[in-house]
């Protein structure tokens, strides 16, 4: 079978030509064999059906039981929406490069990917900022809660989120096929990512770089910072409470929401810090990336699931009422 041209069509603009792929190879894990990619596709399905399940399921709770249809839950809803998106926009691909071995992925398939992926993630951190928010609200104003947060008021942050997180990387796509890739066309990753494609051009990235600095600042940098200084009015307003007991439950509605955000800040920190100070991509580079897409949508359910009482005894009233 003849293998396809690796190079598209080239392109002119304005007196300058733009060399495009026809398709970008992923790599994978590098250093791994054929071999071991192919048994890794196994825990790796496993994570995908585990990931679906268990945010298909919490959206379903939330939407059919009308007493979870409060601030807290319609957010979990949201950020199980997501998760669900984001993991079904890289594990199939993923799992089909372990076990089939198929590297190739074309170029505007491979924009749409990165795309989907970065906006997804703006949208999950706006998201948890948003619970973060409503835990603020809850625990340091309880008798304004419900006056805060009203059912217009969540739909029009879940909007404002999705709205977000589309601006501002819609213009990736169009500031990468700008650039031309002449020379290396291997992405040292199992899915796409701006950085790493942006790597391979053989022109000025001064714009991507300037651009991708830019909204990882204003929109993660952002809401990292609120998230934190939310949790600082949270952390004091609980010690000042003058019973033990009221304040370890004041404070353990908010382990779930804790955990959320550690698994998804700590992997990107720790990918930024890895891709601004290392050069080519590392192991662990692609590593930090794995868990960075992979960790969240697999850990929330299971860590809400667990701490939600409402969404755990429902779970256990299903498994119960098959098993009769």
């Amino acid at each position: 079978m003849q293998k396809p041209q690796l190079l598209g069509p080239i392109m002119a603009t304005s007196n300058v030509t733009l060399v495009h792929p026809a398709y970008f190879l992923l790599v994978g894990i590098p250093g791994l064999g054929p071999n071991i990619h192919f048994w890794l596709a196994f825990p790796l399905c496993c994570m995908y059906a585990l990931a679906t399940l268990g945010n298909l399921a919490i959206v379903l709770i939330i939407r059919v039981e009308r007493r979870l249809h409060e601030p807290m839950y319609l957010f979990l809803a949201m950020l199980s929406t997501i998760d669900l998106v984001l993991s079904s926009v890289t594990m199939p691909k993923m799992a089909s490069l372990f076990l089939t071995g198929i590297q190739e992925i074309e170029f505007n398939i491979c924009l749409a990917q990165m795309f989907l992926i970065h906006a997804l993630s703006a949208m999950e951190s706006a998201v948890l900022l948003a619970m973060a928010f409503d835990r603020f609200v809850a625990i340091c104003l309880p008798l304004r809660h419900a006056a805060v947060l009203t059912g217009p008021t969540v739909a029009k942050i879940g909007l404002a989120a999705l709205t977000r997180g589309f601006v501002f990387f819609f213009p990736l796509p169009f500031i990468l096929k700008r650039l031309s890739y002449c020379q290396r066309h291997t992405v040292t990753h199992s899915f796409c990512l701006h950085q790493d494609i942006m790597k391979l051009s053989c022109t000025d990235t001064t714009v991507n770089v300037v651009y991708g600095l830019f909204i990882i600042l204003s929109v993660m940098g952002v809401d990292a910072l609120f998230i934190g200084f939310s949790y600082v009015l949270i952390l004091r307003a609980v010690l000042e409470l003058s019973s033990r007991g009221a304040a370890l439950k004041a404070f353990n509605t908010c382990v779930s929401h804790l955990c959320a955000v550690l698994a998804f800040y700590v992997p990107l920190i720790g990918l930024s810090v890895v891709h601004r100070l290392g050069g080519s991509t590392s192991l662990l580079h692609v590593i930090m990336a794995n868990i960075y897409l992979l960790l969240p949508p697999v850990i929330n359910p299971i860590v809400y699931g667990a701490k939600t009482k409402e969404i755990r005894s429902r779970v256990l009233h299903i498994f119960s009422r098959d098993g009769r």
